[in-house]
């Protein structure tokens, strides 16, 4: 199903990663077991680095027990990756260990076929004549996994096509409207002007309340695949979403 977009109403495209840029397989089966198999070494050696002790006791805070020791705070991590828990210190600590592994060469971000070449298409069409979209990342995932993510692709770097990351620490979990204003409130460009891009309904109703545009990525064989994406417009991959000029050629 193709969704057009005048190509000058709309200023910024927002991107969830998982299930939509990329597939949920690859972070389930390749990332989540990578963090996990180094929770205990990251926690017993290197607790006392304030981002760590920082996300320890958001931990212990979460979990209510204050007095959690080391070996305890990697059983919650690991109780909280097996319910699939958006946590934000199980982020934080995934993303310290995500980056480390993709700046080692021991880990290359996945993306879905069309998906880098469409952001290189939308990101190159933004000279300043109306006719492009600033792009930015919002996931669950912490800010640093993010941009490890876009700086360790398959195809190199995609750094200089995102102009900035938000998260559920920075911006607000992403099933709640107030996220998502905050997040125009960072980047300064209006509501009706954004356009998000998600496979989850709550997110996109979220979005929606909040004014913004929305595209449900509906990706066969993602886990949302069967929930579908209610009212919201609906494509398949991100080549069946455009933007079209409606200015007469002169």
């Amino acid at each position: 199903m193709t969704v057009q977009f005048d190509a000058g109403s709309v200023d910024a495209v927002v991107l969830d990663i998982e299930g939509t840029t990329s597939a949920t397989g690859f972070v389930v089966d390749v990332l989540y077991p990578y963090a996990r198999e180094r929770f205990g070494a990251l926690l017993a050696s290197r607790g006392d680095e304030p981002e760590v002790a920082r996300a320890v006791a958001q931990v212990r805070e979460l979990a209510g027990e204050p007095g959690a020791d080391a070996g305890r705070v990697e059983q919650i991590l690991g109780a909280w990756v097996d319910a699939d828990r958006k946590a934000t210190p199980l982020k934080t600590l995934q993303g310290i260990l995500w980056a480390e592994g993709f700046a080692r060469g021991e880990l290359v971000s996945h993306f879905y076929p069309e998906v880098i070449g469409v952001l290189r298409g939308w990101s190159a069409d933004g000279d300043g004549d109306g006719g492009g979209v600033r792009l930015y990342v919002y996931s669950s995932g912490s800010v640093a996994a993010q941009r490890a993510w876009f700086t360790y692709s398959p195809e190199g770097s995609l750094m200089e096509l995102v102009s900035g990351f938000y998260d559920t620490e920075n911006a607000g979990p992403k099933q709640e409207p107030d996220s998502y204003r905050a997040i125009s409130a960072a980047v300064g460009v209006d509501p009706g002007r954004t356009l998000f891009l998600s496979d989850r309904l709550g997110e996109l109703d979220a979005a929606r309340d909040a004014g913004w545009l929305t595209v449900g990525v509906r990706r066969a064989g993602e886990p949302y695949f069967a929930a579908g994406v209610g009212g919201h417009p609906e494509a398949a991959a991100f080549d069946e979403i455009s933007f079209v000029s409606t200015r007469s050629v002169r």
